[in-house]
């Protein structure tokens, strides 16, 4: 492995790099929340050649947002199903603008 592979691995959000117990401990959490999330689906972890999780930056952070809820009072369960839907709006946003700005470009000029 070249030094230009392990910093593109680290500037990966999706590179699979902490254990269940350094993602649990960066998160404040225990590692039975991790796998609740997991268990609602939420986010799936990769597994190592042993068989162990591994999370990536992008997972954590939203395993982070479920904590929030969670310490907010939610269950996990309604948590989980928050996330997904905020998740579903913020990409339905992106592609109505994108197609009003395509709508914008393909208009036709205004007559005088």
């Amino acid at each position: 492995m070249t030094a230009d592979d392990t910093r593109g691995r680290l500037d990966d959000d999706d590179y699979p790099a902490y254990t269940m117990g350094r993602a649990a401990e960066m998160l404040g959490t225990t590692p039975a929340f991790l796998r609740a999330l997991g268990e609602h689906r939420l986010i799936t972890p990769l597994r190592s050649e042993g068989g162990h999780r591994r999370y990536s930056r992008y997972q954590l952070r939203i395993a982070a947002r479920a904590r929030e809820l969670v310490d907010q009072g939610t269950a996990v369960e309604a948590a989980c199903r928050i996330i997904v839907l905020e998740d579903q709006l913020e990409e339905a946003q992106r592609i109505n603008a994108e197609f009003r700005r395509a709508a914008g470009s393909a208009a036709p000029p205004a007559s005088a």
